[in-house]
């Protein structure tokens, strides 16, 4: 369709992009009717634009192509190449060569050919040219016959045919001209193609009766010929004529004229042209095609596809291009252009991108229609980017923008309130040749208005008038609300007489809107004088234009216009009194209100109860209690017995009153049951509401119900509030339920299913939210944002990422589109789930997605990473924020520190804390607690006391937290009196300790041996009836036992029973625990007799203790005598057992006392471990898993406990191989940390903490293998440097932080301590790779079995490192002569002969005795000032080093072994 200003248009609306192909590009009309229509051509790649747009006539400039005809052509889809008509020679050639092409041998002799030649003859284009030509070149006063006449050419009836179409193309009255000479004169009787023709030619031109003569006439020549049929049912589908199509239809049948496809596709485009689709009517006519055993082909599709596009049915375009993919029907350009059409109509415009970047990939070429359709489609969202994108993209392809695109823009920035955007593209629209509408007008008019630019609106009416489009009523209208709204009286009167004076007629808005316009600037003449002519239009005004009228007449006292006015309100307007009295209580004439209220009770009026109740409000609502109370005892002196009317109106003016008490003690003592006025019940739950009584709003509303008053729909939705914030979703869904029940449909307001959504998500009970947004979406056509956005964070709170992700999805592809919330409830999604490690991979997928991630998601992700403790991530997105701008907030700030404090990184708080303050804030009370618990935690007890300090000078006032902190750091520092004083002065500020701190108290008195204090405190906790866990009373113990105090320790246990907590095999288990530390087997033992004797059930966990003591003190027979022991006693050996005898195994001499306590457990039941050393059978690997299998779900990290055991054993008895397919299978267990090492994450580094020496020794060259293979295939990359955590803590008596270091310094690895960390290595990543290539120690790092076991074991336990037997004597030499060794050279020295070793030691030391000497030597004060300073800088770099017990390696150095102990 053409769009020019005669259309009908629907002001603000504008029309979408038509679905079918654009049609010519014309100038709008204007007063001159001689305005032609504009030719724009484009140039398209898939098909004829002579094919795809015929009624532009460009079949001269553009050859047809081999592809499907549009839907009304007469002629089957494929036509046969022989009939397509070509480019033909120039008409202005000479008339010898005009013979000569035509195939005579000269100008003046013709040889007439046969009809067989004829037919074969090739030059028919030349032919029928020629003649169409010279048809074509007569004047109006030549005949068609004078041309026939000559019969300068020789032609057959096809060629004919060919004339006829030709001529018509241009001229269809010379057309049937040529037709009716023929027919006349007999040269030819009419065939069914003659025919065929000449009907097509006619419809084309909408000669539609001439096309019925024709057809009437000829059919009983041609006989019941499909092609005719076709034909003349294309006449009358071009007009929407479906009954005659259908007419047709069913006459071919009854003559057995058998249908077509052709048929069909006539029929379908006739019914939908003929009025809106009915549902399902789509596919309905698909099927009625398929039914006649007809296979509907590309033109069906599109024709239906492009009416479901018209009508804005998303649903059944959807099904009709399903069912053509699934038909496998290739769809063409218009297919995709009618899709893309339909998506974007239905608001789902990331769908409609998603079509037009598949016809792309398809190998179509998209055009102008297909690039409206899609603009269209963003500007409905107001995707201004994605809208100027698409143009940009549109002009590249050679394609201008024309009108429908201007429109479209324009209209989008007028909707948006872009009113300058839109006056410059109308102005570009203007000075690139396109001609604006009556739409582009009227909608720059209304936003220009609305944005107070009153000239510029008024200078493009006036370019309106000059450029001859007519206004329409639309259009006058919004220029008088600009002027009105502009406060211009005169030039709004002035365009609404012009509007008059052009013949539009005003409607009620107009007239409504000049109305209120004089009314409010006092034109009270100019007014009555409109309001007269509005009544002689036969309009009257509503109820809000008299309410406005009453204000101003009031205003200006002119009460006898008011008494008139009220007279046609009662005989124009038919309104009752009452709602007369109610138009005059609202519009400020209350003394009339009154009068007409007191005339309807006293002449008998049958009152409306709720009109009544609603004039009352108003008079309360304008605080004119006086005369509500005058009213109200009216009513009572003349309708005495409407108690229940006078009631409910005394509660109303109390409501509004804001006197809530006496309106409840007035509801309550008339009894609940006397009430029905739905507007006394809104009044009195509203202010319940406002000030947050909800119970009783609640209880007020079931009496409402309970006495069957219908519920307002205002009151609905007030109720379903209510009930969501007193967390009851339930009752407020079954109050929709209610509404919907009684007609009240909700829809409309979505903000009472978004808090039920909300409230369902808060509780966890997504189900039901989903449940509820299902119904929902059933019931709209087009979900609200919001009510999405409200699903996806219902998901959130239960970690549903997958439902709220399909939701996300939904959105993305149906529309509407996903906002910075909707990103923030996915992400939260994600982060409830705990899959932190997916955060990046939906943040990379949401921005391919083109949706950008705000400061909000990037905060949320922040925090979520900060909670899971992972300070490395945090750190990245918060310098990633600064360096993108973003300035942190406090809250960010307490974050950031809150983390740092927590991971211990006291320079990086330091250095938040200065940046912090740089940027004006100043650290409140919650940060100082976090750096108070950071100096906590790495025992700074100077700089706690100087925080401390620093809360009382800036006036901070300490809690809780911060006096607990401060008890508990007395505490470490051995300082619990300090701490008790403190916890005192805690106390008398009404602040109460936490029991932790108790502990830590109790704890400090009895480590500096205070036990009358630990005492005392033991006993004020349980005195003051605190409940006491089974902890403070194993701290109790152990203080005892510490003490001797046995006596105490067993009346300990009385007071246990005393306070209800049974002592446990536990509590006896810490005892003989104490006893086997302390190397005192038999005293745990003696435990264990006592445990028996009182009869309590016992399982291996006192076995272990008494068995585990035996076996450290190298006491074989008597740990095997315990065993045997309690297999007697019925106590089937576990786990427990298990470990303690292979550990002991693993740390035994020789292989023969190995075999002896192994051979123990096999005697027991359990050979597993005998036959990992001895056997080499690929069925130990199936039985090794099946018992961790069986061991997983224990308690106690028993199967952890049971592979470190077994790696020890086989790593010390040299089966490195079985060590390593064990330590494997534990790591697929997930008995061990899949992340022990990670070189396939880029990250290089190794985690060992918690394993044992063998464990960590076979992780160690397995990660080693790793690192080397990567390091040779150059992937994946390493970082700058490579951390090794080996902890501090010790295992069964064993370093893995001295083990993990005399392994690699043997190695000559260039690992080296961590600086400012304990119980870390840290190689520089370059020297990591080139150690890995060139060192001897890794030529083979391939871990290997012994052929034979051993005699001797080939580890040794020394001072708590687990080292290599044969490096023992060079470790001891070395440590003991040198105090300070670098790794490097403790591997160089290590690997040298014994006598070698020691002239080398003793040349070094010689020569540092000589550089010392030479040191004192140095007179040079500036240069001894430097040597002094360096030897101080190493000396505090080594510091924290040394205070680690048990440790060899300090930096670079080893310390000597036994020095601990020395000292």
């Amino acid at each position: 369709m053409s769009v020019s200003g005669s259309q009908v248009l629907n002001f603000p609306s504008i029309p979408a992009p038509p679905s079918d192909p654009p049609p010519k590009h014309a100038a709008l009309p204007s007063t001159d009717a001689s305005t032609e229509s504009k030719k724009v051509k484009f140039i398209y790649t898939r098909a004829s634009p002579s094919l795809r747009w015929p009624h532009l006539k460009l079949s001269e400039t553009y050859p047809s192509t081999h592809t499907h005809l549009p839907q009304n052509d007469i002629f089957p889809c494929k036509t046969q190449p022989s009939e397509s008509p070509e480019e033909s020679p120039k008409v202005g050639r000479e008339d010898d060569e005009a013979q000569e092409a035509l195939g005579r041998r000269s100008k003046t002799r013709v040889k007439k050919m046969n009809k067989l030649a004829l037919k074969r003859d090739k030059n028919w284009r030349e032919r029928v040219k020629y003649l169409t030509d010279a048809i074509l070149a007569l004047n109006s006063e030549e005949f068609v016959a004078g041309v026939l006449e000559e019969r300068r050419v020789q032609m057959t009836p096809t060629d004919f045919c060919f004339v006829v179409k030709w001529v018509g193309q241009q001229n269809w009255q010379r057309a049937l001209e040529l037709y009716e000479c023929l027919n006349l004169r007999h040269w030819y009787s009419p065939n069914a193609r003659m025919v065929a023709t000449i009907l097509g030619v006619l419809g084309k031109a909408n000669q539609e009766a001439l096309a019925v003569e024709i057809f009437t006439r000829a059919e009983s020549s041609v006989g019941d010929t499909v092609q005719v049929y076709n034909a003349m049912m294309g006449v009358y589908a071009r007009n929407g004529r479906f009954n005659k199509v259908k007419e047709l239809l069913d006459l071919m049948r009854e003559r057995g004229c058998v249908p077509d496809l052709v048929s069909f596709n006539t029929l379908i485009n006739a019914r939908m042209k003929s009025g809106a689709m009915d549902p399902n009517l789509a596919l309905q006519l698909l099927n009625e095609v398929r039914t006649s055993g007809i296979k509907p082909d590309v033109i069906t599709y599109n024709t239906l596809i492009s009416a479901c596009s018209r009508e804005s049915n998303l649903e059944e375009a959807v099904a009709v291009f399903s069912d053509m993919e699934s038909h496998r029907c290739q769809p063409d350009l218009w297919t995709y252009n009618a899709m893309i059409s339909v998506y974007g109509r239905c608001g789902r415009a990331r769908k409609a991108e998603e079509l037009f970047k598949e016809l792309e990939s398809k190998g179509f070429f998209p055009d102008a229609v297909t690039y409206n359709s899609l603009l269209y489609a963003f500007s409905r969202e107001g995707n201004t980017e994605k809208v100027r994108y698409i143009c940009e993209e549109m002009v590249k392809r050679g394609f201008g923008k024309d009108e429908m695109t201007y429109n479209t823009i324009i209209h989008m920035y007028g909707k948006q309130g872009q009113h300058d955007q839109a006056l410059q593209l109308y102005r570009d629209m203007k000075s690139s040749g396109r001609n604006p509408d009556a739409v582009t007008y009227t909608v720059l008019i209304n936003s220009l208005g609305k944005a107070s630019k009153v000239e510029e609106a008024a200078n493009v009416m006036s370019e309106m008038l000059d450029a001859g489009v007519k206004p329409t009523l639309h259009t006058y209208s919004a220029l008088i609300c600009a002027y009105a709204k502009a406060g211009k009286r005169v030039e709004a009167e002035e365009t609404f007489n012009c509007m008059r004076r052009s013949g539009i007629k005003a409607d009620r808005l107009a007239y409504s809107v000049m109305l209120d316009f004089f009314l409010r600037f006092n034109e009270m003449k100019k007014a009555m004088g409109l309001y007269h002519g509005m009544i002689r239009e036969g309009f009257t005004p509503d109820n809000g234009l008299y309410e406005v009228m009453m204000h101003a007449l009031a205003r200006e006292n002119m009460w006898d216009v008011i008494d008139i006015i009220i007279g046609d309100m009662e005989e124009l307007g038919g309104l009752n009194p009452l709602v007369i009295s109610s138009v005059l209580v609202k519009g400020g004439c209350y003394d009339h209100a009154s009068k007409m209220l007191k005339v309807a009770i006293s002449n008998g009026f049958e009152l409306d109860h709720e009109i009544f109740l609603s004039i009352m409000s108003s008079y309360s609502s304008s605080a004119r209690y006086s005369e509500a109370c005058e009213l109200l005892e009216f009513l009572r002196q003349h309708a005495p017995s409407d108690i229940q009317m006078i009631t409910e109106a005394l509660i109303i003016i109390l409501c509004k009153a804001k006197k809530l008490d006496a309106a409840l003690e007035e509801y309550k003592s008339k009894g609940v049951g006397l009430f029905r006025s739905c507007t006394m019940y809104e009044s009195l739950i509203q202010e319940c509401i406002q000030n947050e009584h909800f119970d009783i709003a609640s209880q007020i509303f079931s009496d409402m119900r309970f006495n069957g008053v219908e519920t307002s729909e205002c009151l609905y939705q007030c109720m379903v509030s209510v009930y969501c914030r007193l967390g009851l979703p339930e009752t407020a869904h079954h109050l929709l339920y209610l509404a919907e029940k009684n007609g009240i449909i909700l829809d409309n307001n979505l903000s009472v299913y978004i808090d039920i959504v909300e409230t369902y998500g808060k509780l966890k009970l997504w189900q039901k939210a989903e449940s509820l947004v299902g119904g929902l979406r059933q019931r709209c056509s087009k979900m609200d944002r919001k009510v999405w956005n409200a699903l996806i964070h219902a998901y959130a709170f239960s970690g549903c990422y997958e439902r709220a992700r399909a939701i996300f999805n939904t959105m993305m592809r149906d529309g509407p589109s996903p906002t910075i919330d909707s990103v923030n409830g996915l992400l939260q999604a994600l982060i409830v789930d705990g899959r932190l490690n997916e955060l990046y991979v939906v943040i990379q997928e949401l921005q391919d997605m083109g949706l950008k991630i705000s400061k909000s998601s990037i905060l949320l992700t922040l925090e979520a990473f900060a909670q899971a403790g992972n300070l490395f991530e945090v750190q990245k997105i918060y310098n990633g924020m600064k360096a993108a701008g973003y300035f942190p907030t406090m809250h960010l700030y307490r974050i950031m520190l809150r983390l740092l404090c927590k991971c211990k990184r006291v320079r990086d708080v330091e250095a938040m804390l200065f940046e912090m303050e740089e940027s004006g804030f100043k650290p409140d009370l919650q940060i100082c607690n976090s750096i108070l618990r950071l100096y906590l935690g790495i025992e700074d007890f100077k700089n706690m006391g100087i925080i401390y300090q620093k809360i009382q000078d800036v006036g901070l006032k300490p809690d809780e937290e911060t006096y607990n902190t401060l008890i508990v750091m007395y505490c470490r520092d051995l300082r619990p009196e300090e701490g008790f004083s403190l916890m005192n002065k805690m106390r008398s500020l009404g602040l109460e300790p936490k029991l932790d701190t108790y502990r830590s108290l109790i704890t400090a008195f009895s480590k500096q041996h205070m036990y009358e204090q630990a005492e005392e405190l033991f006993e004020e906790l349980r005195s003051n009836g605190y409940k006491l866990d089974r902890a403070f009373y194993h701290l109790m113990m152990k203080m005892y036992r510490t003490s001797g105090d046995h006596l105490k320790a067993e009346n300990l246990l009385a007071m246990m029973k005393e306070s209800g907590i049974e002592p446990t095999i536990s509590t006896m288990h810490l005892l003989m625990v104490s006893y086997v530390q302390s190397g005192q087997p038999e005293e745990a033992e003696n435990v264990l007799k006592n445990l028996r004797t009182t009869g309590v059930v016992l399982d291996t966990l006192p076995y272990s203790s008494v068995i585990d003591a035996y076996l450290r003190k190298g006491d074989f027979k008597a740990g095997i005598e315990k065993l045997t022991e309690m297999k007697e006693s019925g106590i089937e050996p576990d786990h427990r057992i298990w470990t303690c005898f292979i550990r002991a195994a693993s740390l035994s001499e020789g292989a023969n006392e190995a075999i002896i306590l192994l051979n123990a457990l096999q005697g027991v039941g359990f050979d597993l471990p005998n036959r990992l050393l001895k056997e080499k059978s690929e069925s130990l690997v199936s039985e090794v898993d099946q018992c961790l299998e069986g061991l997983e779900p224990v308690e106690d990290n028993a199967a952890f406990n049971l592979v470190n055991a077994l790696v020890d054993l086989l790593w010390a008895f040299e089966l490195r191989a079985t060590a390593s397919w064990v330590f494997q299978l534990a790591i697929k267990r997930s008995i061990y940390r899949h992340d022990i090492f990670r070189v396939a994450d880029k990250d290089w580094g190794a985690d060992f903490r918690k394993l044992s020496a063998g464990s960590a020794l076979v992780g160690l060259t397995l990660w080693l293998d790793h690192m080397q293979d990567a390091s040779l295939q150059g992937y994946p990359e390493s970082p700058k440097s490579v951390v090794l955590i080996t902890g501090t803590a010790e295992y069964n008596m064993v370093s893995l932080d001295s083990t993990l270091k005399a392994c690699l310094w043997e190695m000559g690895s260039p690992f080296l301590p961590c600086k400012t960390r304990h119980g870390v290595l840290i190689a520089k990543a370059h020297s990591l790779r080139m150690w890995l290539k060139d060192s001897p120690f890794c030529l083979d790092l391939e871990l290997k079995d012994a052929p034979n076991l051993p005699e001797l074991n080939s580890m040794k336990l020394i001072e708590g490192c687990f080292i290599r037997r044969g490096l023992v004597p060079a470790f001891k030499e070395i440590t003991e002569k040198l105090e300070i060794v670098s790794p490097k050279k403790f591997s160089r020295l290590a690997l040298l002969p014994d006598d070698q070793r020691s002239k080398t030691i003793q040349a070094y030391t010689e020569g540092r005795k000589e550089k010392l000497e030479k040191i004192k030597k140095i007179v040079d004060p500036k240069r001894l000032k430097k040597i002094r300073m360096i030897k101080k800088l190493k000396r505090r770099k080594y510091l924290r080093e040394a205070s680690i017990p048990n440790a060899i390696g300090k930096h670079r150095t080893f310390k000597p072994i036994g020095a601990e102990r020395a000292t």
